[in-house]
């Protein structure tokens, strides 16, 4: 189908980021929030982040302005889903609060709009049945940073059309993505699958004492070739995030192996969420 207008619910740092992608596409975009402040601080992020790509010579001025403009940004949601061909959901990760504004995007979407979520825990087949359409809903799971990562997930449910499927893929080509298609709903996808087992195994290494945490990631960066460890990246993406992928993937399979791993859960309790606290598996000053 031709889309032409997109709407991205949640100026997050995940909703800001994709929404400005979709800009640059060449899409008409719209980016929704309750909150006007948060509206108002990812819009000047994200002139920030334009600016300093202009000044480096990484985007053309005039590219740049072209897709600001096309961003506007609105806290009605209702008003703006009436206008969308695309719905991207990146929302905070709770079931309920997604189950409400896929029912409402079911009321004022166009009949012909697909609706999709950004999560990367919860399938589209828990909110599939709130919007009353669900061969038009499927995951569209945008990695962070949403503007530099290549990758994007697109998990169907056992409702989703191939039209619905072929346009959603299409729409990350053009973004400049590289869709996947995950073909059955499985937690945690096939990326947090991958990764999840390496973080497994390593935490398991580390709490073994079979090698230290520098000397883990030093192995995965210089043997296997990863651009960092993943306790490095565990801090990166922060350990609360880390523990809550990990919790909700246990809820899905109830596999003692998906548990949330001790070490992880410790740090959390303790407040070293990683980067964004100044400490995790590492310490970060300045």
């Amino acid at each position: 189908m031709d889309i032409k207008t997109i709407l991205v619910i949640g100026a997050g740092t995940m909703g800001r980021q994709i929404a400005t992608s979709c800009a640059l596409g060449g899409f008409t975009t719209i980016l929704q929030d309750i909150s006007g402040s948060a509206l108002d601080e990812a819009r000047a992020d994200l002139e920030g982040w334009t600016a300093r790509r202009v000044a480096k010579g990484k985007l053309q001025a005039e590219i740049a302005d072209a897709a600001l403009a096309r961003l506007s940004q609105s806290t009605e949601l209702g008003a703006c889903a009436a206008q969308a061909d695309l719905v991207i959901e990146a929302a905070v990760e709770r079931l309920d609060i997604k189950r409400s504004i896929f029912a409402e995007l079911g009321k004022n979407a166009p009949a012909h709009a697909i609706l999709v979520t950004n999560s990367s825990t919860l399938a589209s087949s828990h909110v599939a049945e709130a919007s009353g359409r669900a061969s038009q809903v499927c995951n569209m799971h945008f990695f962070n940073p949403a503007l530099v990562m290549k990758c994007v997930e697109i998990v169907r449910n056992e409702q989703t059309s191939d039209e619905t499927i072929q346009s959603v893929m299409a729409v990350a080509r053009a973004l400049g993505k590289e869709p996947v298609l995950v073909n059955k709903e499985i937690p945690g996808f096939i990326a947090n699958r991958m990764m999840g087992a390496i973080q497994r195994e390593a935490l398991n290494l580390a709490s073994l004492g079979v090698a230290s945490i520098k000397d883990i990631d030093t192995t995965a960066r210089t043997a296997l070739g990863h651009p960092m460890g993943p306790f490095e990246l565990m801090d990166l993406v922060g350990l609360d995030v880390t523990d809550f992928i990990a919790q909700a993937t246990y809820s899905e399979t109830g596999e003692d192996v998906d548990q949330p791993h001790p070490m992880v859960t410790q740090k959390v309790a303790e407040g070293k969420l990683g980067r964004k606290s100044g400490e995790g598996f590492y310490e970060y000053r300045g």
